[in-house]
C-alpha cells in the first residue's frame, strides 16, 4: 500500500498510521481503485496524510474531507 511506503520515514505511532490507512482504504473503495501503483493512488494517499496532520481522528472523517478537497461527490 502506498501510504505505508510514504510513512516510512515518519515518526507516527502504529495507531496514527492505521488510522490512516483505514481512511485510504475508505477512499480507494469509495472510488473503485485497486491498483495500488496508480499515480492517483499515490496522490490521494499523499492528500490522506495531509488531512491526517490537521488533526482530524476519524478516519471516515478524513476520507469525506479527502474526496471534498479533490472534487468528488
Amino acid at each position: 500500500m502506498p501510504i505505508n511506503c510514504l510513512l516510512r520515514d515518519g515518526k507516527l505511532a502504529p495507531d496514527e498510521a492505521e488510522r490512516l490507512n483505514r481512511a485510504l482504504k475508505l477512499v480507494l473503495g469509495a472510488l473503485h481503485l485497486v491498483d495500488r501503483n496508480d499515480p492517483l493512488t499515490d496522490l490521494i494517499a499523499r492528500k490522506v496524510i495531509e488531512v491526517g496532520a490537521t488533526g482530524v481522528d476519524d478516519p471516515s472523517e478524513i476520507s469525506s474531507i479527502v474526496m471534498k478537497q479533490l472534487g468528488i461527490r
